[in-house]
């Protein structure tokens, strides 16, 4: 079991509310189109944070659990891409102001850390008192990884969502953005703009993603520090991400089948993990090392099979895949 000083925790976490808090604060203060230039040099900026620290985590705590960090890193920010096709979707739905962008995906990053800390402090307890949760982890990836190939040319309905049309519901909405303001007065009554709508979709989002990334990451550690970096520093370079790739996203034509075999792949390796612990010891594990190989071959074919595939199809456009097919949330809407 790894042994982490609560003094590294606080470092840790502090480091992580420091960066969000820059975020924040430019994207409050300085609210502008973030350009091609800008997005690049915050991504290598973010890129090269997580390099330092896993080459910090290798050389502290040794090379298996180093390559237990990058794997789960490399899992997380894979699957953070997925993310990144929602969040263009929301942003179009609503027509959110480019200058207002910057502060949605900061406050969505934010909203996500929050949840999945909470996940991973549930599921570092639940698997610290019961093996069998590494059955349930792993039945419910093997679930996600084939609904997910099955509807892998759908997006999801947002405004179809049940927190949004609630929200529509009972909420007095402004037209317009207001200057990206969340609550202002109009005529002497409170109303919220719609960018209370988007944060809500947002967070809504972030929920469902946290219930498949975080079985996905302990998969392949069980070490609550690890997933926890490995989640956050994923997520911190989600925002620079978006800006730098955007008009990139609808080419990776088979990113969601790609994902839908990285977590079924976790989930089998979950399963065989649970079986070699309560069952039987000769069933054979999946080691992190093969893990990393996989993750990293999968991601590669994807790639470059999306890049020949738009080139043959000019009109083929990727989507970020669905849970739930469309007709079922009508359907379910109008009953």
């Amino acid at each position: 079991m790894l042994e982490i000083s609560w003094i590294t925790w606080a470092l840790t976490v502090a480091l992580v509310i420091g960066l969000l808090t820059v975020d924040l604060v430019a994207s409050v203060v300085r609210p502008h189109r973030i350009g091609f230039s800008e997005a690049t040099a915050w991504s290598v900026f973010y890129i090269l944070v997580a390099i330092g620290f896993g080459v910090w985590f290798t050389m502290a705590h040794g090379g298996e659990l180093g390559v237990e960090y990058f794997t789960g890193y490399l899992v997380e920010k894979s699957l953070s891409v997925d993310n990144l096709f929602v969040f263009v979707l929301i942003m179009t739905t609503f027509s959110v102001p480019e200058r207002h962008q910057h502060k949605v995906l900061t406050f969505g990053i934010a909203l996500a850390l929050a949840m999945r800390a909470v996940f991973i402090a549930l599921g570092a307890s639940l698997i610290s008192l019961f093996s069998f949760v590494f059955l349930l982890f792993g039945l419910l990836l093997i679930y996600t990884a084939i609904q997910l190939f099955r509807h892998r040319n759908q997006d999801p309905d947002i405004e179809g969502s049940l927190v949004v049309r609630t929200a529509r519901k009972f909420l007095p909405l402004t037209k317009d953005y207001v200057d990206g303001k969340l609550f202002v007065r109009v005529d002497g009554q409170r109303k919220v703009t719609p960018l209370v709508m988007v944060l809500l979709a947002i967070g809504t989002i972030d929920l469902l993603f946290a219930v498949d990334s975080i079985p996905a990451v302990f998969g392949i550690t069980e070490e609550p520090y690890i997933v926890f970096t490995a989640n956050a520093f994923a997520l911190l370079g989600l925002r620079a991400l978006y800006f730098l790739v955007k008009g990139l996203l609808d080419r990776l034509v088979y990113l969601s089948t790609g994902l839908s075999i990285i977590l079924g792949f976790i989930g089998v390796k979950l399963l065989l993990q649970w079986a070699h612990v309560d069952i039987d010891k000769r069933v054979p594990e999946i080691p992190t090392l093969a893990s990393l190989g996989v993750i990293v071959v999968v991601l590669a074919v994807v790639t470059v099979a999306s890049l020949v595939k738009v080139r043959r199809d000019p009109t083929a456009r990727a989507h970020s895949g669905a849970l739930q097919a469309r007709r079922d949330r009508i359907r379910d809407s109008a009953g």
